[in-house]
């Protein structure tokens, strides 16, 4: 008798999801069957829900991309010894590039994974906290890639010796976000001061946990130029800002004044630039970037294996990297995701919302 697992599916873009029954895939040859203990939830996967955006080409259809679990089992291709089963991983499953195919979403209980979106997390890393991981890092590291901090053969750019000196600074505007906070951390690991902005109540999490070394509330109507001010007192250069809260020209105002002669500014934007293009020259020269993993399929799988079987991998493990932000439980497992994207959509501050499927 084929196995089943129980799954959150969406039958039609504008309808809530529902519970249903699915056979369980086996993996293919570069796949993972990972069993869920948690997954974590993303603004996107409630556009998806409402709008079927990005594009959902399925029905009916599983959404979701952020998971913790164990490996069930891997396909032929995957590296011998790389994810043994019962291997405690986090994941990224490919719900957007899968177009919504059922077996490739995070909502449900067994999902398939592409080894290469899968990371191995220590025994101090909880489930609720791994499942926070996904989108936070691929995110922040395909705006790094996006304007070359991370060149296209994979090596950082900007070494940590690079920066010793102190002189060299990263503007995250977002800071408190899932993707600001990643955004923070791998900026830290690369050597740079990192200036942030949240809202007050999140400033010591950004400065204590995550070491941003200085934050400053978005809403203040002066926060421009107190940023301004603070780098030009602190001798800090600023040339590159990852905008995770589409504040462009907050961004930009700030690079003209720190950028050094003969650099250019470099913005790497989370939320869609004006008139939905993907590159546009600002005021005074810097350059915004839409954030986006590499295109073409191969170079896509590289940047992945190296994000999450490499990277992501080694952080966690020598506990420079921790996952972030803070998360919160919404209970009601799978039956309870309805609920728990409607509390997302109404917003959060500082906080991953996550469901857990096992408990």
């Amino acid at each position: 008798m084929a196995s089943t697992h129980q799954a959150s599916i969406l039958t039609s873009p504008g309808t809530p999801l529902t519970l249903s029954t699915l056979p369980t895939p086996s993996p293919g040859p570069q796949e993972i069957l990972i069993n869920v203990h948690s997954l974590a939830l993303n603004p996107i996967d409630y556009y998806q829900r409402d709008m079927g955006f990005p594009p959902i080409t399925h029905s009916p259809a599983v959404l979701g991309s952020d998971i913790s679990g164990t490996v069930i089992s891997s396909g032929s291709e995957v590296p011998p010894g790389l994810f043994p089963a019962g291997t405690r991983v986090t994941g990224f499953a490919p719900c957007f590039f899968k177009q919504g195919e059922p077996q490739y979403g995070a909502f449900q209980e067994k999902v398939l994974v592409p080894y290469q979106l899968v990371c191995p997390i220590p025994w101090g890393v909880g489930w609720n906290e791994a499942a926070s991981l996904g989108m936070s890092v691929i995110t922040a590291w395909s705006g790094w890639w996006v304007i070359g901090l991370l060149s296209r053969e994979l090596k950082v750019e900007v070494e940590e010796s690079t920066n010793k000196g102190g002189q060299k600074g990263i503007l995250v505007w977002g800071g408190s976000s899932s993707i600001g906070t990643g955004a923070i951390q791998s900026a830290k690991l690369m050597g740079f001061k990192v200036y942030t902005t949240s809202s007050p109540h999140n400033h010591a999490y950004l400065l204590s946990t995550l070491n941003a070394d200085r934050v400053f509330d978005y809403k203040d109507p002066d926060v421009v130029s107190f940023i301004i001010k603070a780098a030009q007192e602190d001798g800090i250069s600023i040339s590159i800002a990852y905008d995770a809260a589409g504040a462009t020209d907050s961004c930009t105002a700030i690079l003209n004044a720190l950028t050094p002669p003969g650099e250019q500014g470099r913005i790497a934007s989370a939320v869609g630039l004006k008139g939905r293009v993907s590159e546009m020259v600002m005021e005074g020269g810097a350059v915004a970037k839409f954030v986006v993993a590499p295109e073409e399929e191969k170079d896509r799988d590289q940047f992945f294996e190296w994000v999450f079987n490499r990277w992501l991998k080694e952080k966690l493990e020598k506990g420079e990297y921790v996952p972030s932000p803070r998360v919160r439980v919404v209970e009601g497992g799978l039956a309870g995701l309805n609920g728990a994207l409607d509390e997302l959509k109404k917003g959060v501050s500082g906080v991953k919302l996550v469901v857990e499927v096992k408990k």
